[in-house]
This record gives structure tokens, C-alpha cells and sequence, in this order.
């Protein structure tokens, strides 16, 4: 399987941490310290999570070495999602008129956007499918709640798409050498871990020791199945890419690792947790700084729970 093109939108906006302090009491220094945020991207009041999946797919169409209308499968793969019905893969068939191809949506909290992966590469062994639009766009300050104060604080909005195919389409494309997921519903607190109820209180962390603890340890695992899978070795990947929940918790997996903060990229200092965007977000902010042969490891930990993992060679 091979990357084709990469592409993103982040909304302009951004909350800085003093505007907590206003609503809940938190300092600045107290949500720097629990979590490594600044500050967190925004939806406009007119953009929502379609309009942010077309905003990033118009911007990964140009680099697309061919025809949009050449994919025949389109997969949303989000968890804050506009319309239940009408998903981003229904909106993003009709924008562009790509006639005749499949569409469907899946989540797996943060790690929906693996998931997503993982479903095409079943398409694709199936011979159903050859050329793929994977969309994840997360609108998460259209569902929190910024005064409650165990989570309100760290989300923030974001969308990436990318085109996949089953073969090499051109020299610019990324190899993606790995694809490992795992449910992990019947770990520690599982699916009451993370919950969003739009009826009740939005998006919430009720244990938030509980989702550290166990995001720490099974990025590390799944990380270690993919390195298996390929038979890599850790020293063989030049950079890591962690679920951007929390800035400590990538700081313990580097130790955990025996790895410096150094071999990690990160955008949540600045965005905030964009939830199952996020790996593939900084993938993509990042993309132009790799060299040829330069290999990255994405790790996810989603609410439910869930995990995984995948590695790419530029």
C-alpha cells in the first residue's frame, strides 16, 4: 500500500489557556504542566467536520498524481462526526463526483484513523478496491465542555486526508510498510474511559490516570507488533509520531522507549488534542522534512479503548 498524497486543514483560531482560567479556574501553568497545551485550534462558527474534510482534501488534491474521480473507496474514519447519516464519505462522493465508488464510515475513538487504514487494506487484498480516500476530520469543540475541568481544556479541531492505493502510482509516494490495530474494550476502564454523549455532558475523561496508564503502555505494544511485523528494529525508525492527547504521555513512552523527545514530532502544544486526526495530522504538517528512505512510526490509543500502529517509509 502507498500514500499517494497527504493533506490537511487546522482552523485558524486558536483558545489560549487564560481562557480557562476565566471559566474553571485553571492556570495556565496547571495545564501546561498536566498537559504540554498552549493553546488549541477552533472551528469557525460556519465550519463543521464535512466542511473541514473537503477544506483538506482540496489541499491533498494537489499533489494527487491522478483523477480523484479514480477512487473507488472512500472511508470516514472520525469519531466527532456532523451527521450520522450523511457522512463525510457520502458528502466528499457527491462534492467531487466520484461515480460508483464505496462509501462508508467507521470509529475506534482516537485510533479511527488506523482503523480506517486497516479497512482499506482489506478492500484492497479483496480486489474490491484498488485507490482510496481515507478522511478523518474531528470537530471536538463543537461537542466539549470547556468548564468541565478534567478534560474541557485539551481539544481541538482538525481534518486530514489522504489517498491510498494498492499500488505504486509515482516516485513521491510513501510505502506504508505496517498496519497493526488491537480493541482493547475489556482493558482497565474501557469503554468508560472516554465517552462522548451529545445529550448528556459532550466529551469526557471520568479517569484520566486510567487512559494515561494504559496509553503509555500499548502505543508501546503496538508499536512492538509493528516492528515485528517488519522486522525492524526501533534504531531503524527516524521519527515518532504519538497520539496528541498529552504532551506527558509522549514524554513517557520516550522514556519507556530509552528514546530522546528529540525522535518525537508533535503539534500539541499549539493544536491541542485533535483526537483520531492527530497522528496523520503531524504526519502530514511534517511531511516535506523527511528525506528518501526516512521512516516514521505513528502509535494511537483511543477511548473505548483501543490501539495502534503504523509505519511508513518516504
Amino acid at each position: 500500500m502507498y500514500i499517494n498524497s497527504m493533506g490537511h486543514y487546522v482552523p485558524s483560531a486558536r483558545i489560549t489557556n487564560d481562557y480557562f482560567e476565566k471559566i474553571n479556574g485553571l492556570t495556565s501553568d496547571w495545564i501546561v504542566q498536566r498537559t504540554g497545551i498552549h493553546s488549541r485550534s477552533k472551528a469557525a462558527a460556519d465550519e463543521n467536520s464535512d466542511s473541514m474534510a473537503l477544506a483538506a482534501i482540496d489541499d491533498a488534491i494537489t499533489r494527487l498524481p491522478y483523477d480523484i474521480k479514480e477512487v473507488d473507496l472512500i472511508v470516514a474514519a472520525c469519531y466527532s462526526i456532523y451527521d450520522t447519516v450523511a457522512t463525510p464519505a457520502h458528502v466528499a462522493q457527491q462534492h467531487y463526483g466520484i461515480h460508483g465508488a464505496k462509501a462508508v464510515y467507521a470509529s475506534a475513538a482516537c485510533s479511527s484513523f488506523i482503523n480506517g487504514l486497516e479497512i482499506i487494506e482489506g478492500y484492497f487484498a479483496s480486489g474490491k478496491a484498488t485507490k482510496a480516500l481515507l478522511i478523518c476530520s474531528e470537530h471536538n469543540t463543537y461537542y466539549s465542555n470547556d468548564k468541565d475541568p478534567k478534560a474541557g481544556h485539551l481539544w481541538g479541531d482538525a481534518a486530514v486526508a489522504y489517498f491510498i492505493s494498492k499500488e505504486r502510482q509515482s516516485e513521491n509516494d510513501v510505502e506504508i510498510l505496517d498496519i497493526f490495530t488491537e480493541g482493547l474494550g475489556d482493558v482497565g476502564k474501557g469503554p468508560e474511559g472516554v465517552k462522548l454523549r451529545p445529550g448528556e455532558d459532550g466529551i469526557s475523561m471520568p479517569d484520566g490516570r486510567d487512559v494515561f496508564m494504559n496509553a503509555c503502555k500499548y502505543m508501546i505494544y503496538a508499536l512492538r507488533h509493528s516492528l515485528e511485523h517488519t522486522g525492524l528494529k526501533i534504531e531503524d525508525i527516524d521519527k515518532l509520531i504519538c497520539h496528541q492527547a498529552n504532551k506527558r504521555i509522549v514524554a513517557q513512552v520516550a522514556h519507556m522507549l530509552d528514546k530522546p523527545l528529540d525522535d518525537f514530532l508533535n503539534n500539541i502544544e499549539t493544536l491541542g488534542n485533535t483526537g483520531s486526526a492527530s497522528v496523520a495530522l503531524v504526519l502530514s504538517q511534517n511531511a516535506p522534512n523527511f528525506k528518501k528512505g526516512d521512516k516514521a512510526a505513528l502509535m494511537v490509543f483511543g477511548g473505548g479503548y483501543s490501539c495502534g500502529c503504523f509505519i511508513v517509509r518516504f
